[in-house]
């Protein structure tokens, strides 16, 4: 397991993230394509409860003692229960700057040969999941979070500017 480049990635990250967050206005934050789609700030706000209650806690948890229950989380219902449409795209980046930072002292701690990387959780749902793999899935939500911010702003941006034809920019 290489940790310095999934320390560096997160890192790195934790700079692409942010940057697609300065600025925004409250109103752009808030906004949804539809109905059923989360807003830049849910997707933030989903992020940093991620970062703090579900990655860095079932990592640790499955390095310390993988026989001990995970945490119970449950992202789907945090959107509507922790009324993350609610808050301020600005504190929502803060909170999760301040939770990235931890994880990322906290990763930079482990770099002992003693780490075991294979240590596994037996998830209820039958899957078996290793510390690496939870370290290789954190890194990869990430990118899937970081992909779907990039289409909240271009659906943002088309939504604004319509009837204006955005098509010369090429296919989405």
């Amino acid at each position: 397991m290489n940790l310095d480049y999934f320390i560096n990635h997160l890192s790195n990250n934790k700079a692409v993230i942010s940057g697609l967050l300065r600025g925004v206005t409250d109103e752009q934050a808030q906004w949804r394509p539809s109905a059923n789609a989360w807003s830049l700030v849910e997707v933030m706000a989903h992020l940093h409860d991620e970062e703090r209650e579900d990655f860095r806690a079932r990592v640790r948890s499955t390095l310390n003692d993988p026989a001990k229950p995970w945490p119970q989380i449950d992202p789907a219902k945090w959107v509507i229960d922790r009324k993350y449409n609610e808050r301020g795209p600005k504190q929502v980046l803060d909170h999760w700057l301040h939770e990235r930072d931890e994880s990322l002292k906290w990763l930079s701690g482990l770099k002992s040969p003693a780490i075991n990387w294979g240590n596994s959780y037996q998830h209820p749902a039958g899957v078996i999941l290793s510390a690496a793999d939870l370290l290789i899935a954190w890194l990869a939500h990430d990118h899937l979070h970081i992909r779907q911010l990039n289409e909240l702003h271009y659906l943002y941006l088309k939504h604004t500017t319509s009837p204006s034809n955005i098509g010369y920019a090429g296919d989405w």
